[in-house]
């Protein structure tokens, strides 16, 4: 019997992908071959990842350190206090009571009075006027100087930022406070040609500009100027420092190639990119000056009479802190907390704004 033939191979199946399900809108379907998903319909936004800004994070770095924000907290509530107490209290700063005299801490007058009877909060919280004034307009004026003067250093280079920077290292040789103190001598008194522009300059808002009183604000414009004038040496090596690394970037080639202006590559766009450090050094550069304001007036080179700062004060009361110490004490722990949340502050900045910290 002939054999029977062999059945038929069976056919491979074929694989039957499941049925698609309906894509929902704003889905990336898959596309055949590997190549990238193409939306299937508009995006939606709130499944894109949110950018953030170089400020924004610092910030949020910022907030994270407990102590520089409790520090920032406490300067702004004294700032607020020193404008705010001296108006709403019932005695005046300068105002003098001989038969009171100096009176310990009490209901009446909380941090006691001095000398000639004056309520010693009022004179206090006035003296901070002064100290704040001189640290932030002292440190505007050295970052005006030092941001200009080494962010031109720095951009053009060559012999323009030899001589520049030669400039600085002759007046670094010179004692910082000696500078100061021969500036003050030589300025602050009533016969030199600053203090008669001064009156020219006051008698277009006040009747009598030769009247005594107003010498004393004349010799706060000076210590202004004198301490703004001197403390910018440091500030300029710092932006000449970050100038020099940032002007070779892409950023500013594209834009020199564009036709932008020497003034406009300098504080438009490199400057901002270098405030970082500029900024903490600038915050750290308040209570410094602060401090050489407060020396000054204990040397009786600063603030005087009837006016009041916090070093005037303490001087002050260093003169007697043994029968008054509460005179001493007051502007003196006003001061102490002044200077140590700028420093904690200048520090918690300087974190934030570190672009070598990684993204958390």
């Amino acid at each position: 019997m002939p054999a029977a033939p062999p059945p038929p191979a069976a056919e491979p199946a074929v694989p039957v992908d499941p049925p698609a399900s309906p894509a929902a809108p704003g889905d990336l379907p898959a596309v055949p071959g590997g190549a990238a998903p193409r939306p299937a319909g508009p995006l939606r936004l709130d499944a894109l990842e949110q950018g953030s800004s170089l400020g924004r994070d610092a910030w949020r770095r910022l907030r994270k350190n407990r102590a520089a924000v409790a520090c920032g907290a406490v300067l702004l509530a004294m700032i607020l206090a020193c404008i705010l107490v001296p108006e709403l209290s019932s005695y005046r700063y300068d105002k003098a009571d001989l038969k009171l005299g100096a009176q310990p801490p009490s209901l009446a007058h909380w941090m006691g009075t001095d000398y000639f009877g004056r309520d010693l909060m009022a004179r206090v919280f006035f003296g901070g006027r002064i100290s704040f004034a001189v640290g932030i307009i002292a440190t505007l004026v050295s970052f005006v100087i030092g941001v200009s003067w080494g962010g031109v250093a720095g951009y053009f280079g060559g012999k323009v930022d030899a001589i520049m920077m030669r400039i600085v290292d002759v007046l670094y040789t010179f004692p910082f406070l000696i500078l100061v103190i021969l500036l003050m001598v030589f300025f602050a008194n009533d016969q030199t040609p600053l203090y008669r522009a001064w009156k020219v300059a006051l008698g277009l808002f006040v009747q009598d500009p030769s009247d005594p009183s107003y010498f004393p604000i004349f010799q706060i414009v000076v210590v202004f100027a004198a301490l703004g004038g001197i403390s910018w040496l440091t500030m300029a090596r710092i932006v000449r420092g970050q100038v020099i690394a940032l002007r070779s970037q892409p950023f500013i080639e594209s834009a020199r190639s564009i036709g932008v202006g020497h003034a406009a590559l300098i504080f438009r766009h490199l400057v901002p990119n270098a405030l970082g450090p500029i900024i903490v050094y600038t915050t750290l550069t308040i209570p410094e000056v602060m401090m050489t304001e407060a020396f000054l007036s204990f040397l009786g080179l600063g603030t005087q009479e009837p006016l009041s700062s916090w070093g005037l004060l303490a001087s002050t009361g260093a003169d007697a802190m043994d029968l008054f110490p509460w005179q001493l004490i007051f502007p003196a722990l006003m001061l102490a907390l002044t200077l140590i949340c700028f420093n904690f502050l200048g520090d918690g900045l300087r974190d934030a704004l570190d672009p070598r910290i990684r993204k958390d």
